[in-house]
């Protein structure tokens, strides 16, 4: 099952150097099949750019919510204003919000609104199989906001009867309820979920509740397969400080509908519809005093081709368009359309050499067109050690937020030039045996006509505007080790620098919010006894603010039928902002029982 095809489709070209004996090719490990980097599925190691591959059906008793994965990865900075993943946002690699591109099965969910709701996810964790992280451009494989990299969260439903019962409760009123029912009949697999995730806040007006639902169908036919996805999701929420000074609430709401199609071994279509509302009060007890009510849509297909030109040798090749829309009391009424066009040639062998190009042309607002071209190739220079490198275009259309907001404090430009970004890369793999793995990336962005907020003080009035000449410059070493089996210590660090060319004494809202310095240090084990055991421990050194670490312990037992689970966030109880001025909650503490049926 691909069902990791993204909407606008990837344009990628690999050619060997030279031919090899068989005898020196690399191991065949195959740890996972992915596509969210490369146009077909290959094996994990075959990748020749920066992607992260997170598990999460097999993890599912010792995590909470998908931020509990996110946070594995030092590279993505999750900025949360409540637990749970409420109203969070994601950047990579010092990126903004609005520069990372979220997908469901390949299909976008950035909001046109604004990329604050970019993580509002509709589907239950219940739902989804594995999540695939690409870091760095993305724009030649899946269009605008692809800057900083791509968050690919995939769904499969299961190929036998099962039946998942989950409720817990804990710290701060929290009370959780999910349900998974998933069987195969055939040709025909389907799974329904549901989840009911709600808590009385660690504060007052940090109250929050979320509801979601989904249905996964996946389906056989003499064409091929099909996959069709349904999701839906209402998520209000307390929201003291989260803009200001103000106690506010606000309700979000997703509706999605994905469709994937084969159409024999070559042809594929795919369809996506996405509806957000937002609903926002600035005075939760007076809502007369300020509100705003936004409401968009988004409708994207596209068609792609493959043909096998020669031994090695493929031809891909097709095209794809976005509308999206938005009706609002403060931005207004708008609708734009894109279409993007792509080709691409892709030649491998004996696992040793690859070269990608790729070139993706995309046309949107009165005949503007942006080109994203790509460039990144590896060798293994024995069957331990690998080398990657890659160049690559990005861009992102300016958020409805960024061209007509206004309020008191916050003003929009409708004369917005869209974003535009190279990023450089330079990596290795080693693999000195099976028990150990290391990776090393050197990476640098360029952006032209960065979007962000300017101010003459720090408390505003923001007004937006194009940045020029920012450029972010990091690395990113890892280490994985299996000290024993069904063990693993995992240790991951990522440091940046970024620099600003810009007017001396003005203030920038968002470009220069991203950690210095983040590390992870992470042990997992499934001990021969059923019990599930994960810590991580995280550090992080934001700019302009007190370095702080985080300790979270998780705990299940995954034999027989009945599965106690409880987990501990902030164990140290550590005092701590990930968005200025709205402060996080302290030590807290989740424990259940989780009923399975197979």
């Amino acid at each position: 099952m691909r069902s990791e095809i993204l909407f606008f489709l990837p344009l990628l070209v690999s050619n060997c150097y030279a031919q090899q004996d068989d005898s020196t090719a690399p191991p065949a490990r195959h740890e996972a099949i992915v596509v969210t980097g490369t146009y077909e599925p290959v094996a994990l190691e075959q990748i020749d750019r920066s992607l992260t591959l997170l598990p999460v059906r097999s993890e599912g008793l010792v995590l909470n919510t998908l931020i509990d994965l996110l946070r594995l990865d030092p590279s993505l900075d999750l900025q949360e204003r409540a637990p749970g993943g409420v109203q969070a946002d994601v950047s990579i690699r010092g990126a903004t919000f609005g520069q990372t591109l979220v997908l469901l099965n390949g299909l976008r969910l950035n909001d046109v609104q604004t990329g604050h709701h970019d993580m509002d996810i509709p589907v239950p964790l219940d739902s989804v199989a594995r999540i695939e992280v690409l870091r760095g451009s993305g724009s030649t494989l899946y269009g605008s906001d692809a800057v900083g990299g791509v968050i690919n969260i995939i769904t499969e439903p299961s190929e036998a009867l099962e039946i998942r019962l989950r409720a817990a409760g804990g710290s701060f009123g929290t009370n959780q309820q999910r349900i998974s029912i998933a069987d195969s009949f055939g040709r025909l697999s389907e799974q329904l979920t549901a989840s009911r995730d709600f808590s009385s806040g660690f504060m007052p007006d940090r109250d929050y509740r979320n509801l979601q639902l989904a249905s996964s169908t996946h389906l056989m036919t003499g064409w091929g397969a099909s996959d069709l996805t349904l999701a839906y999701m209402d998520h209000p929420f307390g929201a003291d400080q989260f803009y200001g000074p103000y106690p506010s609430w606000e309700n979000t709401k997703s509706w999605f509908a994905g469709f994937r199609q084969q159409i024999g071994r070559k042809t594929e279509v795919s369809f996506g519809y996405r509806r957000h509302s937002d609903l926002f009060v600035l005075f939760r007890d007076a809502p007369q005093i300020y509100t705003n009510h936004h409401a968009d849509e988004s409708y994207q297909a596209a068609v792609r081709r493959n043909e096998n030109v020669a031994a090695n040798v493929s031809l891909h090749y097709g095209a794809g368009v976005l509308h999206e829309s938005i009706v609002s009391n403060n931005l207004g009424n708008h609708a734009r359309s894109r279409a993007a066009a792509y080709a691409a040639l892709e030649m491998r062998a004996l696992r040793r050499f690859s070269l990608t190009l790729a070139a993706r042309e995309e046309v949107y607002r009165m005949f503007t067109a942006e080109f994203s071209p790509t460039v990144s190739g590896g060798v293994w220079l024995s069957p331990k050690l690998k080398l990657r490198a890659s160049a690559s275009r990005a861009f992102r259309v300016p958020s409805y937020t960024d061209l007509y907001y206004s309020d008191p404090n916050n003003f929009g430009n409708p004369a917005l030039r869209p974003e535009r970004a190279w990023t450089y890369e330079g990596g290795s793999d080693w693999n000195p045996s099976p028990r150990w793995h290391a990776e090393a990336t050197v990476f640098q962005r360029r952006v032209r006509d960065g979007i962000d907020y300017y101010g003459t003080s720090s408390n505003g009035p923001w007004y937006a505007l194009n940045i020029d000449n920012l450029q972010f410059t990091g690395i990113e070493p890892a280490v994985r080790f299996s000290p024993a089996r069904g063990q693993s210590i995992d240790v991951r660090y990522t440091w940046l620098l970024g620099t600003q060319d810009t007017v001396p004494n003005i203030y920038t809202k968002y470009t220069f919010n991203y950690p210095t310095d983040a590390g992870v240090v992470s042990w997992q084990a499934n001990l021969r006894s059923k019990v599930l055991l994960r810590s991580r421990v995280g550090a992080l050194n934001r700019r302009g603010r007190d370095p702080y670490v985080l300790w979270d312990i998780y705990a299940g037992y995954g034999g027989g039928r009945v599965h106690p689970f409880v987990q501990v966030s902030n164990v140290t109880s550590t005092s701590y902002e990930e968005v200025l001025g709205v402060r996080m909650p302290g030590r807290s503490v989740i424990g259940g029982l989780e009923w399975l049926l197979k």
